[in-house]
């Protein structure tokens, strides 16, 4: 099904299916009885104009999702917010190529910044674990005040503030690419050590491998049939004959 769907980023020529995408959100939020953060489509047509959102549509035209990037405290944290997909095409992996599509949206503008999401969908949590990002505390997420009063639409906001917004019914999720390019790095070393385990890497130095080959197929083959009944020689001449050219 998400091989005859197109997602990509928006245009200022997608604005017409900004109507369509905020009454969906709307209609999606009563259906789960859950609180979502109410965008106009100026909003939504805002997003589309500067590059900061996602289309999905089919090769006629027919919208299928949508979702898009908000960045707080000077690009520091950015969001990507209002993921939504239209019911015709739930439950066909579109969602997490939106997700993904936004991700790497949110990357390339914004290389430098914690990209959080906040949500109380499981299929949304598992595409973002999936992403790299990693459940926190929402005293990780960005201070902006802008930010949490969109919040004010949600059903649950009386919670948030009585939790002084430091919990809701949401789960907080945080990319952090500082933390990504530091477990990267560690990842890296790791395997380099173990490649260099005898000082060099078996793999990339053709002749110590050769070496070792050789050296095994003495050993098991020839070195211990010859071996003297009353010595260790052989397997001593061996061992140093190895070390030696290693």
């Amino acid at each position: 099904m998400t091989n005859s769907i197109l997602v990509r980023t928006a245009t200022a020529a997608d604005k017409h299916y900004a109507e369509t995408i905020t009454t969906e959100m709307a209609e999606s939020a009563k259906v789960r009885g859950t609180g979502i953060a109410k965008r106009s489509p100026l909003y939504i047509q805002q997003k589309m104009e500067e590059g900061k959102a996602v289309i999905a549509l089919t090769p006629d035209g027919t919208w299928v999702g949508f979702c898009y990037i908000e960045s707080w405290e000077h690009e520091k944290f950015v969001a990507n917010s209002g993921l939504i997909v239209s019911p015709l095409f739930r439950k066909t992996g579109v969602a997490t190529e939106i997700k993904r599509k936004v991700f790497e949206l949110s990357r390339q503008k914004y290389p430098h910044a914690k990209i959080f999401g906040l949500t109380t969908g499981l299929a949304v949590m598992k595409i973002n674990s999936d992403l790299g990002y990693e459940p926190v505390t929402y005293n990780q997420l960005t201070t902006d005040d802008q930010f949490w009063k969109g919040c004010q639409s949600c059903v649950n906001y009386d919670i948030l503030m009585s939790k002084n917004r430091q919990n809701c019914i949401c789960t907080a999720m945080l990319y952090d690419p500082v933390e990504k390019a530091k477990e990267a790095e560690e990842k890296k070393n790791r395997e380099a050590n173990a490649q260099n385990f005898w000082g060099r890497s078996l793999r990339k130095d053709n002749k110590v491998f050769d070496r070792w080959v050789r050296f095994k197929q003495f050993v098991l083959l020839k070195g211990w049939k010859k071996k003297d009944e009353h010595t260790d020689k052989p397997k001593k001449n061996a061992i140093l004959s190895f070390l030696f050219f290693w």
